[in-house]
């Protein structure tokens, strides 16, 4: 069952087309995360959702309820949607209890064992009640942010690029207390980022915005191997692109004969694989070739537990000039040196790439 329904959205500022035609359905209980390049229309499309903005034309439901159409708009303070921005929004007058507490209904002993229940379930220390947003670290005050956007008990929960501003370390840890706090909670959520690598840790759907328009969405893993076009699968991380000629469920590119997950026949194509998908062995004299191709490893960006190498592949003619440069990744502790020969083979299947 779909929580949230988003059918045939359009936003438009003057001329610019904000949102174009965005249709979307997310599951109850999912996490669903938008992303996108810098204007792309994410943060518009979670802005309608929240009843901040309204549509041009297309209809939004939640459970089943209608919140916009062409004849109905619900506003914001109706809707029963929890909303986390990038920054907190934290009230500066109000301590930690107070902003927990902001809107509760219940009085007394009541609201205050529902602040501490809120409190202890995103991990804030009890004895945090009574200190200001200043007092508090940049995860703490997120945490504020999320335990009182929970206090309304929401139907969906929205967050709007909430950990942006943290540490790369608490970034991610951050990232897990949310996701398994939500997940508990089991309320659906829509995360807007436009980091790549939260967006596939965070998500059980992915959705990828350009220029207004949803361009894929499916399950993370999917929209890794399988993008739709070329400026998809490069948004989503590292890729290795190259023309090649598609012959009964295999490519003849630069790399040699590789499979792909496409069976069209005598047509040309670009073909993607991921840099893990390439794998590299040293060549020893007088060895017998092996499969794949010979490259030279030209430059090594070492990162502990992995090392991304740019390797050249090499002619089979040498009276030819050298070939393409490709992104390898090999494990840190086992990568080739710079200069050194190699022989490249894939792993698995390349994927055909849809015509712009």
């Amino acid at each position: 069952m779909n929580a949230l329904e988003l059918h045939s959205i359009s936003k438009s500022y003057g001329s610019h087309r904000a949102l174009d035609n965005v249709s979307l359905s997310v599951p109850t209980g999912s996490r669903t995360v938008i992303v996108g390049p810098s204007g792309s229309g994410k943060t518009t499309l979670l802005r309608m959702i929240a009843g901040f903005e309204f549509p041009d034309t297309g209809r939004l439901t939640l459970n089943g309820q209608t919140l916009v159409d062409s004849t109905h708009e619900v506003p914001a303070h109706q809707r029963l949607i929890g909303y986390v921005p990038q920054d907190g929004a934290l009230f500066p007058h109000m301590t930690v209890a107070a902003n927990i507490g902001f809107g509760l209904a219940s009085k007394g002993q009541e609201r205050q064992e529902r602040i501490a229940e809120l409190m202890d379930s995103v991990a804030l220390d009890a004895r945090m009640a009574e200190r200001w947003p200043h007092e508090l670290s940049g995860g703490q005050q997120q945490r504020v942010a999320l335990a009182r956007a929970l206090a309304q008990q929401p139907r969906l929960m929205l967050l709007d690029e909430p950990f942006s501003a943290l540490d790369t370390g608490l970034r991610a840890a951050m990232r897990k207390l949310v996701a398994r706090l939500l997940a508990d909670a089991g309320v659906t959520t829509i995360l807007v980022t436009h980091d790549q690598s939260e967006a596939l840790s965070f998500a059980d759907q992915l959705a990828v915005m350009r220029n207004g328009r949803l361009v894929q969405s499916g399950h993370p893993l999917d929209l890794y191997r399988y993008p739709e076009d070329e400026e998809t699968a490069l948004f989503l991380g590292d890729a290795v692109v190259m023309p090649a000629r598609i012959e009964a469920g295999w490519a003849h590119c630069d790399l040699g004969r590789i499979p792909v997950n496409n069976h069209r026949n005598n047509s040309s194509a670009q073909i993607m694989l991921r840099p893990e998908q390439l794998q590299l062995t040293s060549i020893v004299p007088n060895s017998a070739e092996g499969s794949g191709c010979q490259a030279v490893v030209t430059e090594r960006d070492f990162s502990g537990n992995t090392c991304t190498l740019t390797v050249e592949l090499q002619p089979l003619n040498t009276d030819e000039q050298p070939g393409r440069s490709l992104l390898v990744r090999s494990s840190g502790l086992y990568a080739p040196p710079t200069g050194s020969t190699v022989q490249v083979s894939t792993i698995g299947h390349a994927h055909v790439l849809s015509e712009p």
